[in-house]
């Protein structure tokens, strides 16, 4: 599975992490995905989805 939140398509974000001296390196900021089952259609599917939207309540839980 990718690194993707299956309801809005969120993904990683990419950038700098700038140390006290402003030497940067690349960095990947993640969102914070849960397995859960829920109910699409009709039929239960086990999918990634992000706390954002479970805390929305875009999604319903089987």
């Amino acid at each position: 599975m990718s690194f993707k939140c299956t309801v809005c398509g969120r993904s990683y974000s990419t950038g700098y992490r700038v140390s006290h001296s402003h030497r940067k390196t690349r960095h990947q900021w993640k969102p914070n995905l849960q397995n859960a089952r829920i109910r699409i259609d009709g039929l239960v599917r086990k999918v990634r989805v992000c706390t954002s939207c479970i805390k929305a309540g875009k999604i319903q839980k089987a």
